[in-house]
This record gives structure tokens, sequence and C-alpha cells, in this order.
């Protein structure tokens, strides 16, 4: 299954950026990374495939948003 997620920057009427979005993407991948720690060091019941999965697409997720504000940095956002 594969669904894509829209993240809309939250920019003032100014175009200011009013979220931190190095901090949004540096928690997204280490969530990611203390789950695949967690699951190293047989902690909780966790499922090594999933925790797998869901920290590769939460980096994408990261990446997709370090993106999106680059563009939109250096004017060439759309919308």
């Amino acid at each position: 299954m594969n669904r894509e997620v829209t993240l809309p920057l939250i920019v003032d009427d100014r175009g200011t950026l009013q979220v931190a979005a190095a901090d949004v993407s540096k928690l997204l991948r280490t969530l990611g990374g203390r789950w695949l720690r967690l699951v190293e060091a047989g902690e909780g019941e966790l499922d090594e495939d999933t925790v797998a999965a869901l920290t590769i697409e939460l980096a994408k997720l990261a990446d997709r948003i370090d993106v999106a504000c680059i563009a939109h940095s250096s004017g060439t956002a759309s919308g």
C-alpha cells in the first residue's frame, strides 16, 4: 500500500515559515532511529519488519519536508 501524504508548509502572509522544518525532520528521523535501537536491543515487543518499514517511511517524510522547505526558501515552491 502506497499512500502519499501532502504536507502544506505553514507560512504567514509574508511567506515566512512558521514551523521549524529542520526540527520536525530531525524528530522524524530520531524517532525511527530510537525504534530501531529498541528492536536491536530486544526491548519491548516490536516487530522488526514493521519498525524497519515505519522508519523508512519516516525518513522519506523527513526528506520531503526538507525538499519542500528548500524549494520554498529558494523561491521555487508552487502554490
